[in-house]
């Protein structure tokens, strides 16, 4: 039986430029870089660019849907808190889960966010180039997203606190963005706005028209599978609290906040576009759900603010993906679970190797976005598409082991508890599951089924693949020890 390592903190490591290669990460996030990704992270482009397919297929019930969804993520944060804040690692719940569950769960879970995060990039590399071509025709789609690509790499490379800087203001444009529009479209809602003809509606769109669910009750869970995959993200701050000066004190923080975070730019903004419109306006469709609304109440050129909006969101997600997919890749390399060079540093504390390996897989999927979009690229689309729901899952099965592992070795650290453990935790784990269950009734090309087997599939893969090389070393130390 081979010897698990502990999970390492780094609220030790010296905040220092001049540290020397190797020396690991350094804490170059300020408090303000971690309060805007706790709270720009969970507001992904899916939020502006895909709500309106949800409001079509489930009416003003996809508030349900937005309210399920929001719940689910409050309680697997909150179960990721409660390890984070006892152990901030680079790793978080990869490494929560090599201690909880053994070195295989901890090699998986840690390889398929990796992956996730780099079919990510490629995705949010093309949507930024198709704006920015839109707005200048002269540079090639695939040029601007060479350049997207370069331009964040090199920001990552700089220092942590380069990240830091550019999410901040990303982060900090989408929430103003999104209040903006909250205050903006409250008022019109109820005929309050100066200067705009949209009649006073008050809430009657939210039951006239078919009522509050027009296409039944089953239609909140069709709209659960539309708006699942755009809360990915919220777990980025518990990977990068391991970089601030006082990680348990920012977790804890993070975490007590994502309720609020949730409720007010999830459930609120679409609260408003679907309280100024009725849920089956062609626009919605056609123009995208935010476009619509804001061109209801007479805003000009409302595409192109969006558009601007958007592409903020794609950059900070690219931004983000980036930073997330590199410190992975270094958690695994301390881990000897990744080649040994990710685990390297410089001076100024940035994981050089794992952020250029993860950028040189992130332009070879945008490669494949360009050749091949419809097989080699949908493939790798389908089997990441569930990775989402595997990572929650594995979280929560890693807090179920952790709260004991924490109580007997320092009950001091629990500062963050999950509510009612462990009733809330199973109860979310049946959450995870019924949800993957229903995905696989959605047998359209590209759809829940095909995400749920492909991604499954390729799980079972990696999984193999740890599990083989568990063998391998249980033989080594075995052979080591044992007298010619």
């Amino acid at each position: 039986m081979t010897t698990r390592p502990p999970v390492s903190t780094l609220d030790q490591a010296t905040a220092t430029d001049s540290a020397p290669e190797g020396s690991g990460l350094r804490a170059g996030l300020k408090d303000r870089h971690l309060s805007m990704i706790a709270i720009g992270g969970v507001i992904g482009a899916g939020l502006f660019v895909g709500s309106g397919s949800g409001i079509a297929a489930a009416g003003p019930g996809i508030l349900i849907s937005y309210a399920l969804v929001g719940a689910l993520v409050v309680l697997v944060m909150r179960m990721l808190g409660e390890m984070a804040a006892a152990n901030p690692t680079s790793g978080s719940f990869s490494a929560y889960a090599d201690r909880a569950l053994g070195r295989w769960a901890g090699f998986t879970i840690g390889w398929l966010y990796w992956f996730f995060w780099v079919v990510v990039l490629a995705v949010e590399a093309t949507a930024g180039a198709k704006i920015l071509t839109g707005w200048i025709p002269g540079v090639p789609q695939w040029g601007w997203a060479l350049i997207v690509m370069v331009v964040l790499t090199a920001t990552n490379l700089g220092s942590v606190g380069s990240y830091g800087e550019f999410e901040f203001w990303f982060a900090g444009i989408k929430v103003v963005a999104i209040a903006a529009f909250i205050v903006v479209g409250g008022l019109a809602v109820f005929g309050l706005l100066p200067g705009s003809d949209h009649p006073a509606t008050g809430l009657s769109n939210l039951t006239g028209h078919g009522g509050f669910l027009p296409h039944g009750p089953g239609a909140i869970l069709t709209g659960i599978l539309m708006v699942v995959f755009s809360f990915m993200g919220s777990e980025i701050v518990t990977l990068a609290a391991g970089e601030t000066e006082n990680p348990r004190a920012a977790v804890t923080k993070a975490t007590n906040s994502v309720i609020w975070r949730i409720a007010v730019f999830y459930l609120g903004s679409i609260l408003v576009v679907v309280s100024l419109l009725r849920w089956d306006d062609p626009a919605i469709l056609k123009d995208g759900s935010y476009v619509a609304a804001l061109n209801s109440i007479g805003i000009p050129h409302a595409g192109q603010i969006m558009n601007a909006i958007v592409l903020t969101s794609v950059l900070s997600c690219l931004n983000s993906g980036l930073y997330t997919a590199s410190r992975m890749a270094f958690s695994l390399g301390r881990r000897s679970d990744a080649p040994a060079p990710f685990a390297r540093t410089t001076g100024r504390g940035v994981p050089r190797t794992a952020i250029l390996a993860s950028v040189v897989f992130g332009f070879v999927a945008v490669a494949f976005n360009y050749l091949w979009p419809d097989t080699v690229f949908q493939f790798l689309l389908n089997s990441s598409g569930a990775i989402a729901l595997f990572v929650w899952l594995v979280i929560c099965f890693s807090q179920l082991r952790m709260r004991r592992i924490i109580q007997r070795e320092t009950p001091d650290k629990l500062v963050v508890r999950m509510w009612l453990y462990p009733y809330l935790t199973w109860a979310t784990i049946a959450m995870i599951t019924f949800v993957l269950c229903y995905m696989l009734t959605d047998t359209a090309d590209g759809g829940g089924r095909d995400q749920v087997v492909l991604s499954t599939l390729v799980a079972l893969g990696v999984v193999g693949v740890a599990l083989l090389r568990d063998r391998l070393r249980r033989s080594r130390a075995h052979d080591a020890v044992t007298p010619s």
